[in-house]
């Protein structure tokens, strides 16, 4: 069984930096693509950043030189260090795994103040 444990979450100021992270279990990071997305209200869930199995990255536009998308294999986890938070990345943020089918976690809310 697939399971995916989002943390990191939480409150923060303009211009401030969070890391999330992302437990896995049932599913390798090592050899399935895993990503990010996020859902602001009112709008759709957004792929944020993505990282393939071969260590390839992609980022959202909205997100490139601010986001970086890392993973540890030791640990089955995979992270997101945020910098630069704005306002508008105010979201509910998913971690993704993709094996045969596309899995997410519960999300962690991620708050930007102005």
């Amino acid at each position: 069984q697939v399971r995916l444990v989002e943390s990191g979450g939480g409150l923060v100021r303009t211009g401030g930096s969070l890391r999330l992270s992302c437990a896995a279990s049932g599913i390798s990071v090592s050899i399935n693509a895993m990503g990010w997305y996020r859902q602001a209200p009112g709008k759709q869930r957004e792929l944020v950043a993505r990282i393939s199995s071969g260590g390839t990255t992609y980022y959202a536009d909205s997100v490139k030189g601010r986001f970086t998308i890392s993973r540890d294999n030791a640990k089955n986890t995979v992270y997101l260090q945020m910098n630069s938070l704005k306002p508008e990345d105010t979201a509910v943020y998913y971690c993704n795994a993709v094996s045969f089918f596309h899995y997410y976690g519960q999300g962690t809310q991620v708050t930007v103040s102005s």
